[in-house]
């Protein structure tokens, strides 16, 4: 039976936006994308990352001295109501995902913060400034939390047909996303001389509890999961991208070695220097100098790119800046001999 031949699909390059990045805020940039799947991939990215991004809360407390949310501690000037409202506000980092639980005791006159809580081993508090109630000095509270975990919006679980718990628990509903916000921007962006491709920007913000690469990478693992089920028979490899990715990294690998090179893809090496996504200005003083292709570039040194014709130091530091989103330095001495040898050895293995 003849194999079909399937055209490849454009395999996007991403990069989190290093000025803007931190533990809860973050831009990813992915460019380029095949013409319309910016607004079909983040969307599903939007909506996986607001509602199915596993997370801890708190779910239920017991407070010494209260059966009910509608109580008062003498000394505490806070209702029930109000130090339950706090109590939800707590950040709560889960290092294992199983539940746990969590101790507070204070006596007054001052404030019972999230950093006077002492919880289970493998759970930790990110929001430790967070006031959960302030005490008189006659005021004492001593509280026990219950953390569970799940994704999404849970409601108060209390037991049917009980108004008071005999272990006197109060039941909380829980927010569990650790997800923030969402937001995605689509523009279209230039590959050779074709700009109808797609440039998709995500932009996440979280609680603290999980950064937004992390949040991503489960979002993304969500959808793979669910989408396979999908496939009638085995994946069609269209290129690189249809094979996993323990296979990618081994494969980068195994070429790196051959090249004497870490963790750049051999593609990339054989590819324009329009690949890099340089200004016009340092584009058309690589090209004048005969350097078409990435290899050219990166076997040149510093000094070497110094004396290019109208190429100044604003320019290398704007090169210096691209090659390096792509793991590539000055003086890599990339042999061509080495790279077309690669790809013969390739070649004659798929066919």
């Amino acid at each position: 039976m003849t194999k079909r031949e399937y055209k490849p699909l454009t395999i996007p390059r991403l990069k989190w936006v290093t000025e803007t990045l931190d533990s809860r805020a973050g831009e990813l940039v992915a460019q380029p994308l095949e013409p319309g799947s910016g607004i079909t991939l983040g969307n599903a990215l939007r909506r996986v990352l607001l509602a199915s991004v596993e997370g801890s809360a708190v779910t239920s407390v017991v407070i010494k001295g209260v059966n009910n949310e509608f109580a008062y501690i003498p000394g505490v000037i806070e209702d029930i109501m109000q130090i339950l409202l706090n109590i939800k506000g707590i950040v709560i980092k889960n290092n294992e995902g199983r539940a746990g639980t969590m101790h507070a005791f204070k006596k007054g006159p001052g404030d019972l913060r999230v950093s006077d809580i002492v919880p289970d081993a493998h759970l930790e508090l990110v929001n430790k400034d967070h006031i959960i109630a302030h005490l008189a000095s006659d005021g004492e509270l001593d509280i026990q939390f219950f953390v569970e975990s799940g994704r999404g919006y849970q409601e108060a679980q209390w037991p049917a047909g009980k108004a008071l718990q005999e272990d006197n628990r109060i039941y909380l509903d829980a927010m569990f996303s650790p997800v923030k916000r969402v937001a995605f921007d689509v523009e279209k962006t230039r590959v050779g001389g074709d700009i109808d491709y797609d440039k998709l920007t995500v932009s996440i913000e979280t609680n603290g509890a999980e950064t937004p690469s992390d949040v991503l990478h489960y979002a993304v693992s969500v959808l793979r999961t669910q989408l396979e089920h999908f496939l009638k028979s085995a994946e069609i490899q269209f290129n690189a991208i249809a094979i996993g990715p323990e296979d990618r990294a081994a494969q980068a690998e195994a070429d790196a070695q051959m090249l004497k090179i870490k963790g750049v893809p051999v593609d990339l090496l054989m590819k324009p220097i329009e690949e890099l996504e340089l200004s016009v200005r340092a584009h058309n003083c690589l090209i004048n100098a005969g350097i078409k292709r990435v290899y050219d570039l990166v076997n040149l040194t510093k000094d070497e790119v110094l004396k290019i014709k109208n190429l100044g130091r604003k320019s290398l530091s704007e090169l210096e800046e691209s090659m390096k989103t792509f793991g590539l330095t000055f003086g890599m001495d990339v042999k061509e001999a080495d790279i077309k040898k690669l790809f013969k050895q390739k070649n004659a293995i798929n066919e």
